[in-house]
């Protein structure tokens, strides 16, 4: 149903306000199921996982490939990491995208000189905390989030240094109303992200798969080619391309060079890969199906 991103400077009470959204959700009667995915689900270490590109880069993929396997419309999933980078952010955007449910930022919004104490509190206790050297980095690399990106929109905001972390906080319970409020046509405050060709989970990446959508799409190109030329040029309806597929409706004549054009878009925008890894592959008949989709949407509205 949603994916909430939770995002803060490093010792700026992300944890806590995780685990208060997910309190006062189950509090709220949600049906749901929540669940809080994080680092220390996986037992890695805070400092080892930030302690070059290639280690943080890895964790980015872990948490970002659990978040990919368990988002769906029947549980609300709270990503409680940095989650610092805008372009990680943007790419568990896509995947609520891809997967047409909510999404929303809560940023806990605290200053480098609060944070900074509660890591050396926290290291005083012998609890986890992050070294002076990469503390400091992370802090420079930190970018804030912006409401008026769509990644970072809606953005909930948290003053931990200020009014503290509550299940009750301000920004917990507008989350909670957002997250769980019935939406309809006439909803406009709620927003259901819907799936695009470009964010279906049916994606393509590595030799094999790429070499699957290429032979997939030409195998729909030939289809075409030569039922325009049974057709003599009149209008193509119920051309099938397998079992199981949909059929091809197609009003005009279309040259070959267009068809290429658009095979050449289709595939461009299906291979797209992320930042943090390949998008899992698929087979040779969801490649057509998606293909045949593109095709009678284009077509019909050229």
């Amino acid at each position: 149903m949603a994916l909430v991103v939770i995002c803060g400077q490093p010792c700026s009470g992300k944890s806590m306000a995780a685990l208060c959204l997910a309190e006062a959700l189950k509090e709220s009667g949600c049906n749901q199921t929540v669940r809080v995915i994080d680092e220390t689900s996986f037992h890695l270490d805070r400092n080892e996982s930030y302690a070059n590109m290639p280690a943080e880069k890895n964790l980015r993929g872990v948490l970002r490939s659990e978040v990919d396997r368990s988002v769906s419309k029947d549980s609300i999933i709270i990503v409680d990491s940095l989650n610092s980078i805008k372009g990680y952010r943007y790419e568990l955007w896509c995947l609520a995208r891809a997967a047409g449910i909510r999404y929303c930022v809560l940023y806990c919004d605290a200053d480098e000189t609060h944070c900074r104490k509660w890591n050396e509190e926290r290291r005083e206790k012998g609890e986890g905390a992050y070294s002076d050297k990469i503390f400091e980095d992370l802090i420079r690399r930190f970018e804030t989030p912006d409401r008026r990106n769509r990644w970072d929109s809606p953005l909930f905001e948290l003053w931990p240094h200020k009014e503290g972390i509550e299940n009750t906080s301000a920004a917990i319970v507008d989350a909670i109303s957002y997250l769980t409020k019935k939406a309809d046509s006439k909803s406009r405050d709620v927003k259901t992200l819907q799936p695009t060709i470009a964010t279906q989970n049916t994606r393509f990446s590595e030799a094999n798969s790429l070499y699957e959508l290429d032979r997939a799409t030409q195998e729909v190109i030939n289809a075409i080619v030569e039922a325009q030329s049974q057709a003599l040029g009149g209008p193509l309806n119920g051309v099938s391309v397998g079992q199981g597929l949909p059929p091809i409706n197609i009003s005009r004549a279309v040259g070959l060079p267009e068809l290429r054009r658009l095979r050449r878009t289709f595939i461009k925008l299906t291979g797209q890969t992320s930042l943090s890894g390949p998008p899992p592959p698929s087979d040779a008949d969801n490649a057509k199906r998606m293909f045949v989709d593109y095709l009678n949407r284009e077509l019909e509205t050229a």
